[in-house]
């Protein structure tokens, strides 16, 4: 304890009347303006070097609201949030992978994957069980309307409603929605769209009967090596068309990137990575119905190995 003693001088400036006194000195900034005993003149002007304890406990502040938060807390906070974005359950298993995003085990073989920019999309993914698949993506229906003197767009609530119910997907099925973060640079009118955005995809993809899995974009991106600062949205385009190439006409151009974007969230979602050597017979494709044709081409061990696929429609 390191201590300072007032000089007589010193302690006549602290009973002067606060109009009189210095307004850098302690006494003016002391609430209440109350006269201060010698003892506790004295404690003011002592230092101490003593290291202070806090207590590990949740501190509960007077305004109701904790000012720390235990991992369990965070946790149980986290689990009652996921609950709440969760629509009927479909008679399954979930699991948590290490990244703390919920994949289900087993029950629908959909899954969806949303962008909720509003140069985003919605991919609608249909796996078997050999883990072969079929793609679909739609870009995120929107409408003008005036803001001030300008024409802005908005996302499209109803024809979302409209595009949900065409799906049929089974109830449950999960949507992986990649989270809204404000970048400084957005500025505000950037940051009202992508939170608007994001909450009414959530909204209106919970009402239909899905269960929302929210995931940052830097999560799926790291999985998919596409988080360095070096990757651009034309490296997403192009990893989409590699892993559905029945998208690839979709994905061309570079406005596309929501689309591409919105097709490797469900693609992570689901844990889906296609690599060149994968089995896809044409048993497996018919299996699934698909309006594909796909050209196979086998190896010298009479194995088939997936070639470029490629839709009847186009």
């Amino acid at each position: 304890m390191e201590c300072h003693l007032l000089q007589p001088h010193q302690q006549h400036h602290l009973l002067l009347p606060p109009k009189l006194m210095n307004p850098f000195s302690l006494a003016h900034k002391l609430k209440p303006k109350t006269l201060l005993s010698s003892p506790l003149r004295f404690r003011l002007f002592c230092a101490s070097s003593q290291r202070l304890e806090y207590p590990s406990e949740l501190i509960q502040p007077p305004n109701g609201k904790p000012s720390c938060i235990s991992k369990a807390k965070t946790e149980i906070l986290k689990e009652n949030w996921l609950s709440s974005l969760s629509g009927p359950p479909l008679g399954t298993n979930g699991s948590l992978s290490n990244d703390g995003i919920e994949r289900r085990i087993g029950g629908s073989e959909w899954v969806l994957g949303v962008d909720p920019d509003l140069s985003g999309a919605l991919a609608l993914l249909k796996f078997d069980h050999s883990g072969c698949a079929s793609a679909e993506v739609f870009d995120s229906p929107f409408v003008q309307v005036p803001v001030g003197k300008r024409l802005r767009r908005r996302l499209d609530a109803r024809s979302i409603v409209e595009l949900l119910k065409s799906f049929d997907a089974p109830t449950g099925t999960i949507a992986y929605v990649e989270q809204s973060i404000p970048f400084p640079r957005d500025g505000k009118q950037g940051w009202w769209s992508g939170g608007f955005g994001y909450g009414l995809w959530i909204g209106v993809l919970v009402a239909s009967g899905f269960s929302v899995v929210p995931v940052p974009s830097v999560v799926w991106k790291k999985d998919f090596e596409l988080a360095s600062s070096r990757s651009s949205k034309d490296d997403s385009r192009e990893l989409a068309a590699q892993l559905f190439p029945n998208l690839s006409p979709m994905l061309k151009r570079k406005k596309d990137h929501g689309r591409a974007e919105a097709v490797l969230i469900a693609a992570y979602g689901k844990g889906h990575k296609l690599k060149p050597d994968e089995s896809c017979t044409p048993d497996m494709v018919d299996k699934l119905g698909l309006e594909l044709e796909c050209q196979m081409k086998i190896n010298g061990t009479g194995s088939y190995k997936q070639g470029q696929c490629k839709s009847l429609n186009d």
